[in-house]
């Protein structure tokens, strides 16, 4: 088997860097929203930090058979303030992916060629849009004094779709069946 494109190989690793450091500060920001007495927006930060995990796991199968160490540059914001300024956060951090990020990857991935990391990616940017979406609408309420008014919510195993108040029968950016989602309840 060939070796992945070096410039694809270095994107797919800066995307498993800050996939990986979404995923735990979502976990984070999800006991501070539990603290703060926002139990739907803690399920939320932790349905989406599951979405985030299986971004990050789709990247490292991309790589393949890429071996060894290196240093892993990746966007990747800090801090704990409140609820509100966490949603903001996690807003812009989806926002940069969609219109920054990936859309660059993608398109490197696209002239080498790389169609495992152009899937991936590709995953990851449409379920990134409904993420900026969905933490948009919870900092709204938040901002109300009020807890995020949602039942449900589903992510997708393959590729990270969320959808919430229910799984669809077929997942619009991969297809998988709805037996291939993840419920994060009440």
């Amino acid at each position: 088997m060939l070796n992945m494109n070096d410039m694809t190989a270095a994107n797919l690793r800066s995307a498993f860097g800050g996939e990986s450091q979404a995923h735990m500060r979502y976990k984070v920001w999800s006991d501070k929203a539990e603290k703060e007495g926002f139990p739907n927006v803690a399920r939320l930060f932790t349905a989406i930090a599951y979405a985030e995990e299986v971004h990050a796991s789709n990247h490292f199968n991309a790589l393949g058979n890429e071996e060894g160490e290196f240093l892993v540059a990746s966007n990747a914001g800090f801090g704990v303030d409140n609820t509100s300024s966490h949603l903001q956060w996690a807003a812009d951090g989806e926002h940069f992916e969609i219109h920054q990020m990936y859309p660059a990857y993608l398109e490197v991935a696209k002239m080498q060629g790389e169609k495992s990391a152009i899937q991936s990616m590709h995953y990851a940017i449409e379920a990134e849009k409904i993420h900026e979406k969905l933490y948009l609408e919870a900092k709204k309420a938040v901002d109300k004094g009020e807890d995020y008014n949602v039942e449900d919510i589903y992510i997708c195993d393959v590729c990270g779709y969320t959808a919430i108040d229910g799984a669809p029968d077929v997942c619009p950016i991969c297809g998988a069946r709805r037996n291939k989602f993840t419920a994060f309840t009440k």
